[in-house]
């Protein structure tokens, strides 16, 4: 049997996928070669872990979702200010178990490692050494944010009453951003958190619980304002199957999406929304969803995400919308949304680097 046709022939017999013939001369091959035997045995057990892992994924997953519907509903308070003496308490209840955890996983990671040097064809030298490079390029990146983040105090007062998971994003470089209304539902003030772990105070500029839509302005004193976003908001109408993605915090750190436009239109037909193939939750609420071109088409409403199973963005001319009502309402108000994007012809990777720079956790302290 060809080397290259191993896996296939395996995988094939494994699922039952042969027919009688090939079934009989592939276990009359098996008694014959203690290897193939071997690998049969290790290939088997090998695809029962990874459903096992998608299995505990998947029950992870809607575990996350509850708990953030439920958040919402306000059913359950988030208790994360005081998760950090919890979690050393925990440590020291369950040390023992958790280093047995915690061998048994390096155990897994390392089989698996080994099974796919079996299965996959020899990588060149060059490409294991640029991937080595990238993962030490990445665990440096993970270690500078953390340092940043270490290096803000926070200003929220302790044992305030806090609701996490929500995402805000910048309209207006001197702090104007936009969220979902309903993400600051019951908010008596409102924190947004920077990447790099900074909280700034900030203020509802306008909210319409209707459309879903809220205009919140920084006012923290130290808030720096920039001289303008890399990515502009588009008017026209988007074309089903476009590429999409969104930046968002569905947990304590910006997470990326990537999905395409799925309809034209939201949830029973509305003309204001748009609806989305992607992957998202509760907490990528407010995030901004962008096309290829960086340019802001919609606003990620993930509140239906967990009850219908898609995901549906407020459209970005409704952003347009509310400027030009604030506008109307004081005439000194001048928010500059602009169409412009300068990351146009970049590649996604340095898209998201421009972007997540202004993307924003937002912190509901309950009243």
């Amino acid at each position: 049997m060809d080397q290259e046709q191993l896996p296939e022939n395996v995988e094939r017999y494994l699922k039952g996928e042969m027919n009688d013939a090939e079934k009989q001369s592939f276990e009359d091959m098996r008694k014959n070669n203690p290897e193939l035997d071997q690998a049969v045995v290790e290939y088997h057990y090998f695809l029962d872990e990874m459903q096992r892992y998608g299995e505990v994924r998947r029950f992870k997953s809607n575990l996350y979702d509850t708990h953030h519907t439920l958040q919402e509903n306000g059913q359950i308070r988030d208790l994360q200010l005081k998760a950090t003496t919890r979690i050393v308490n925990m440590w020291n209840k369950y040390r023992k178990v958790i280093t047995v955890a915690a061998s048994i996983a390096g155990i897994t990671a390392l089989f698996i490692s080994g099974m796919m040097s079996i299965f996959t064809p020899k990588t060149p030298y060059r490409d294991i050494e640029e991937l080595r490079r990238k993962v030490s390029n990445l665990e440096k990146q993970s270690t500078n944010q953390l340092a940043e983040i270490n290096n803000f105090k926070s200003k929220i007062e302790p044992g305030a009453d806090v609701r996490f998971g929500g995402t805000s994003f910048m309209i207006d470089p001197r702090g104007y951003l936009v969220t979902s209304a309903h993400v600051l539902k019951g908010a008596k003030k409102i924190y947004v958190q920077s990447i790099q772990g900074q909280d700034l105070l900030a203020e509802i500029v306008y909210e319409d619980l209707i459309s879903d839509i809220a205009m919140i302005k920084i006012t923290d004193i130290d808030f720096t304002p920039t001289k303008q976003l890399p990515y502009g908001f588009r008017l026209a109408p988007t074309d089903l199957s476009e590429s999409i993605y969104t930046l968002g915090y569905p947990k304590n750190e910006i997470v990326y999406n990537e999905g395409y436009l799925s309809a034209k239109s939201g949830l029973d037909g509305d003309t204001m929304s748009y609806q989305i193939s992607i992957s998202a939750n509760p907490g990528n609420s407010g995030g901004p969803v962008l096309n290829k071109n960086g340019e802001v088409i919609g606003i990620v409403n993930a509140r239906q995400a967990s009850a219908s199973g898609v995901v549906f963005a407020t459209k970005s001319k409704n952003i347009f919308q509310v400027v030009h009502k604030l506008e109307e309402e004081d005439n000194d108000l001048n928010i500059n949304v602009s169409n412009a994007s300068s990351i146009k012809n970049m590649t996604r990777g340095q898209q998201v680097k421009k972007v997540q720079r202004h993307v924003y956790m937002v912190k509901v302290i309950l009243g």
